[in-house]
């Protein structure tokens, strides 16, 4: 049990005294058995800052099982490293998942939130409403009335391999410090406040957190399986620092380069699907350097992430990307591309990075089998793409169907070597691989042994994947960019640029977790499809940093068919022309930067190095009109400009209505 753990600096206590783990394992007959440290009676010792935990055999249900376990938590420099060992000597048995370390009953402070890395980073001001609070829907399949589950895996929806419980002055850090980049499972459960069931099904009654982390032996009798990687520390300070605390780790393996040269200075790009899924042409290539062109400009962007430039059309046909003869085939497109370029667009050429459609060439020569992902009976997995049109058969009966490719395989790997080729040769800018930003949902299982084994290692090979097209196509032109869908760290350190998948401005959104644990970063916000809660979006991707990816209607139209949108667009791509620091720069939050009204809401910026010559700085107000004074000590203010109701003085004051922006640019002295 976990009994205490403690800020010994402020003097709060998280331990909630109930079981530091969990175990389960399967045997041929039945799929899940748990076991519980509280039915155990294990050898403890303690020495030089080391307790060590020690299980011969483990009980479960009354019987003996040939199961040892053995668990140290060692204190490092101020932080708790929690190892494991399992070994497993029972015959026909697997030891399927490890939940451990666990914090219990955690006892949080009053005020305390939760932080996730949940597409770069989410907060939740209620942690227990957070994890609690599941759509009745989302509930059937699970046992529901004996705990609530907050689903979070990296690297997969989590960004980075930590969660936390911060507070305005300290918080409790929870790091996954695996260089491996096995997946993990975030472990955030609410069980019930009172016995063992809540029949109520109200989240309100869900009142007991658990945090911790739940890893994947999948060991087999005879097999022995170790992890050390578990960090927990309560820091003093605010959410900053675990950033810090998680990027002091990453700097031993992260390895970013940096990207092409006009890369850091796009704000964005218009993502156009030219021929769509079922047929239809949305645009034509003579679009690209004429009224596609002609949008960009009035919103401030130069940049095209090109969609359904193929003949199959949009999510169709992977991975052959056949000449669409229509409109000239290859020359044809290049043609297009090299127009669009002489006019100072930047292009970007889009390739799926993982699907393979089974109406493809590729598929029916068998090849495809020999590459792609099977479950855990041997069946490939299959992923179904319902896009419509404007009747209902499309989206309900006649969808795309496609196999996962296994980017662990050779093969596969040079068929994305090749599409990076292929973009070469049309002249484009940059290549996209759609999806590799993450470990896949429905990995590879190995059949060969007693039990099925998924593999876990996805998130890894897709890495490994991105850094050898990375090396291959840097060697050929530095200038050539590399992007790819989802945010991980893993991943984007092998990126120019990353498209986000999900969206960057509901209200828990905080991508300002990765931003400054990563600012070397580039990436998007999402969604901002047409005109609704237009504004605050994207001022909060001023805000933020992130480039614009303007997708207008779900990538069928272009920005000019939402005009407000682009007008709004423009001008907040004016302010980043004029100041560069908002994209070029290193993102600081608001470290060094003073504001005599803290219902400000500022984030900052600075030039790279040691020293800044330079620091940008964004106020706006989140709720009514705000006032206050900006200030930088060892710097004066040189610059100011504002959008929308707004005033900036010379003396460092702005007067802000809700929505609105200054932006100050401070010179060193």
């Amino acid at each position: 049990m976990l009994l205490s753990l403690r800020n010994l600096q402020t003097g709060t206590d998280y331990a909630g005294g109930q079981g530091l783990w969990r175990l389960y394992y399967n045997t041929l007959e039945r799929k899940e058995i748990e076991v519980t440290a509280a039915a155990q009676k294990p050898t403890v010792t303690a020495e030089a800052g080391v307790i060590r935990i020690a299980y011969d055999r483990l009980v479960c249900e009354g019987d003996t099982l040939e199961m040892g376990l053995e668990l140290t938590v060692a204190l490092e420099d101020g932080r708790l490293r929690f190892a494991a060992r399992v070994e497993n000597r029972e015959p026909h048995t697997i030891v399927r998942e490890l939940q451990y370390p666990l914090v219990g009953n955690l006892a949080l402070p009053e005020g305390f939130r939760l932080l996730t890395t949940h597409t770069g980073g989410q907060v939740f001001d209620n942690p227990q409403k957070a994890i609690a609070d599941i759509p009745t829907r989302a509930l059937y399949m699970t046992p529901a009335q004996k705990f609530r589950q907050f689903d979070l895996q990296y690297p997969r929806n989590a960004a980075a391999d930590c969660f936390a419980f911060v507070g305005d002055g300290e918080g409790l850090y929870f790091g996954s410090h695996d260089a491996s980049l096995q997946q993990t499972w975030h472990g955030l459960r609410a069980y019930p406040s009172k016995g063992e069931q809540c029949a109520s099904g109200r989240w309100q009654d869900f009142g007991r957190l658990e945090a911790g982390f739940y890893r994947y032996p999948n060991a087999c009798c005879g097999d022995v399986w170790a992890n050390d990687c578990s960090v927990l520390v309560p820091y003093c300070g605010d959410w900053t620092e675990t950033a810090r605390l998680y990027r002091a780790w990453a700097d031993s393996w992260w390895e970013k380069q940096a990207p092409a040269s006009w890369v850091p200075e796009m704000n964005g790009w218009q993502r156009i699907i030219f021929k769509h899924q079922y047929g239809e042409y949305l645009r034509r290539y003579s679009d690209l350097p004429g009224r596609i062109w002609d949008a960009g400009q009035g919103a401030g962007c130069n940049a095209v992430l090109a969609f359904g430039w193929w003949d199959e059309g949009m999510d169709n046909g992977y991975p052959n990307y056949s000449p669409d003869a229509s409109q000239g085939g290859d020359a044809g497109w290049a043609e297009a591309v090299a127009a669009f370029r002489d006019k100072g667009g930047r292009l970007i050429q889009y390739f799926n990075g993982r699907l393979i459609d089974v109406e493809s060439d590729f598929y029916r020569s068998g090849e495809a089998s020999k590459v792609s992902n099977h479950d855990n009976t041997g069946r490939e997995f299959t992923e179904h793409y319902k896009f419509t049109g404007e009747g209902t058969t499309l989206g309900y009966y006649d969808s795309r169907t496609f196999v996962i490719a296994d980017m662990s395989q050779r093969a596969w790997r040079d068929r994305l070597l090749r599409m990076a080729d292929r973009a070469m040769a049309a002249g484009a800018d940059a290549v996209f691989y759609d999806q590799l930003g993450v470990a896949e949902e429905f990995p590879d299982w190995d059949l060969s042994g007693e039990f099925p084994v998924q593999d876990l290692y996805t998130g890894r090979y897709k890495a490994e994947s991105l850094k050898e097209i990375r090396d291959y196509i840097k060697a050929r032109n530095p200038e050539f960019g590399l992007g790819t869908e989802w945010l991980s760290d893993c991943t984007s350190q092998y990126c120019d640029f990353v498209h986000i998948v999900e969206f960057t401005a509901l209200p828990e959104s905080f991508p300002d977790w990765f931003r400054y644990a990563f600012p070397e970063v580039i990436w998007s916000d999402r969604c901002v499809r047409d005109e609704a809660d237009m504004t605050r979006r994207v001022g909060n991707t001023l805000l933020k940093g992130l480039r614009n990816d303007i997708e207008v209607f779900r990538c069928r139209g272009l920005i000019d068919e939402t005009p407000a949108y682009q007008k709004y667009l423009g001008k907040v791509n004016a302010i980043r022309r004029d100041f560069p620091e908002l994209l070029t720069g290193r993102y600081i939050h608001r470290d060094g930067i003073q504001c005599s009204n803290p219902e400000l809401t500022l984030r900052a910026y600075a030039d790279w190095g040691e020293h800044p010559e330079h620091i940008a700085v964004v106020a706006t107000s989140l709720e009514g009109m705000r006032s206050g004074r900006i200030h930088v000590p060892g710097y004066r203010l040189v610059e100011r400009r504002t959008l929308g109701e707004a005033h900036a003085f010379t003396s460092g004051g702005v007067s802000l209505r809700q929505g609105a922006f200054a932006v100050l640019r401070f010179e060193r002295e």
